[in-house]
């Protein structure tokens, strides 16, 4: 234990956001940029090193939380920064978008604040990048074993990196025109700064990944042309089917799913647009869906000057504190304020949305909805209570049902699916086709950032071992394991 009175002497402290006045006219992270600087070494040191760290179950990686809270209490970054990396590929990422099960899962958290493992690990691997200890690992010979990544999110980018390492020749495809899925083009620069994706693939490349953007496997490339070409491949395309709202109205202009809205305005941050095409400016904006999704296009339109911000949820308010069914070490649905919702805007739940109204010119102009309630345990309307609130520019947010079978790649392949509209794997994660592995969304379903990387590296073992008959690279999960966190 690195500090044995420190979980006793030392309350939680977080990173400190911005004000939020200034933050709304930026596309900066929220965070105070060495907030954390002068307070990590105690927060780490609060770790109480526990017989059995239940941090480790919360965590889909397997993360070491405890050694590299030592190593971070001692501020030996360096150690920690390697403990870090030894289970999880991307700590930058996880650190800013992560939802923390570990956190909820912590001993600490049973009567007290948990540690706040989300920002040592942040702190732990900027201070790595600082000091140059995040360098390109090389793979020592070549097995002379091509594989195609489809898709570079987090999960397609773990599998590139561990296979890479292992010697095989990786060639990962993006539809999009940059590197980096739903963490280049469905997260705010707010929540993420993009060069953090920048600089890891700069590091892929350096150890001999190489990157196609612009290629939809399925449209612009055959599956039978990429089987020629590879011995392997992995399907890390995502879950891209956004669920809808099949309400009267839903074809009116300014209704539009989250990501439709949120890669445009990432866009703007990159210089590919002036000014947004869909935009909240002046308008009043209704976001559909309750989540970190929809949080985020909360966040958007306050930094487009939308005239007001309004959240709808159909699920009733959570609670501020765990409730029975949720006992520690699961991970509790609670009542969460992000940085988005600090900035403003109204939320409101046990709503259901009836339909849409628009002007002349078929443009959307209000919401109508009602408030529901469970009876019987049905979600059921509330006579009395229908209302219309203004709605200009109006954006889904309520998940996704599938990976994309539109573009043909699922049917090229002849790829099976489970019931849930994923792609079946087996425990290797593998599909009924020979050679052709699936990880991340596409086989899991919507999912958090820490499944997608565990996803990845987990397929990538299944691949080595195709490949070569025996493999020594970690695979933290198979796709049956479900954490406490799930």
């Amino acid at each position: 234990m690195a500090d044995p009175k420190g979980f006793l002497t030392t309350g939680r402290e977080v990173a400190k956001t911005r004000p939020v006045g200034e933050r709304v006219k930026d596309w900066n992270e929220v965070y105070v940029p060495g907030s954390l600087l002068p307070i990590i070494s105690k927060q780490a040191g609060r770790c109480m090193d526990c017989g059995i760290p239940f941090c480790h179950n919360g965590c889909p990686l397997g993360n070491l939380i405890p050694e590299w809270n030592d190593y971070a209490y001692r501020e030996d970054w360096s150690a920690a920064s390697e403990r870090l990396h030894a289970t999880n590929n991307f700590p930058e990422f996880t650190g800013r978008l992560c939802p923390a099960p570990c956190e909820a899962a912590c001993v600490l958290g049973i009567n007290q604040p948990a540690v706040t493992i989300k920002n040592v690990e942040v702190s732990i691997i900027d201070k790595a990048w600082d000091a140059n200890d995040v360098r390109p690992q090389a793979p020592e010979r070549l097995s002379g074993k091509t594989v195609a990544v489809i898709g570079s999110g987090p999960a397609g980018l773990a599998a590139a990196q561990q296979l890479t390492r292992a010697g095989h020749t990786v060639v990962v495809y993006e539809r999009a025109d940059r590197i980096g899925g739903l963490l280049r083009y469905g997260i705010p620069e707010f929540k993420m700064e993009k060069r953090h994706i920048n600089r890891r693939i700069e590091q892929m490349r350096a150890e001999g990944t190489k990157f196609r953007t612009g290629i939809e496997i399925g449209r612009d490339l055959t599956s039978t042309d990429l089987r020629k070409r590879f011995d392997a491949v992995v399907v890390a395309a995502g879950a891209t089917t956004a669920r809808d709202l099949p309400v009267p109205g839903r074809e009116l202009k300014g209704i539009h799913q989250a990501m439709e809205y949120l890669p445009l305005a990432n866009k703007v941050v990159e210089g590919d647009f002036v000014a947004s095409p869909i935009t909240a400016e002046g308008k009043h904006v209704v976001v559909i869906g309750g989540g970190d999704t929809g949080a985020d296009c909360v966040g958007t339109a306050h930094r487009q000057g939308a005239a007001s911000v309004t959240q709808l949820e159909i699920m009733p308010r959570p609670g501020e504190e765990r409730n029975a069914g949720q006992p520690w070490p699961t991970f509790p649905m609670l009542y969460k304020v992000t940085s988005a919702h600090e900035e403003g805007g109204e939320r409101v739940y046990s709503v259901s949305t009836t339909h849409f109204e628009g002007d002349e010119d078929g443009n959307v102009q209000f919401l109508h909805l009602v408030e529901v309630e469970f009876v019987d345990g049905k979600l059921t309307q509330k006579p009395g209570t229908e209302r219309r609130i203004p709605a200009q520019l109006v954006t889904l947010a309520m998940g996704f049902t599938g990976t994309d079978v539109e573009n043909g790649l699922v049917a090229q392949f002849g790829l099976d699916l489970d019931e849930r509209g994923n792609i079946a794997r087996d425990a290797d994660f593998a599909t009924n086709v020979d050679g052709v592995f699936v990880a991340g969304d596409a086989g899991r379903g919507q999912s958090l950032i820490v499944w997608a990387i565990a996803e990845g590296r987990s397929a990538a073992r299944g691949v080595d071992r195709y490949l070569t008959g025996a493999s020594s690279l970690p695979a933290p999960i198979r796709p049956t394991d479900r954490a406490l966190t799930v």
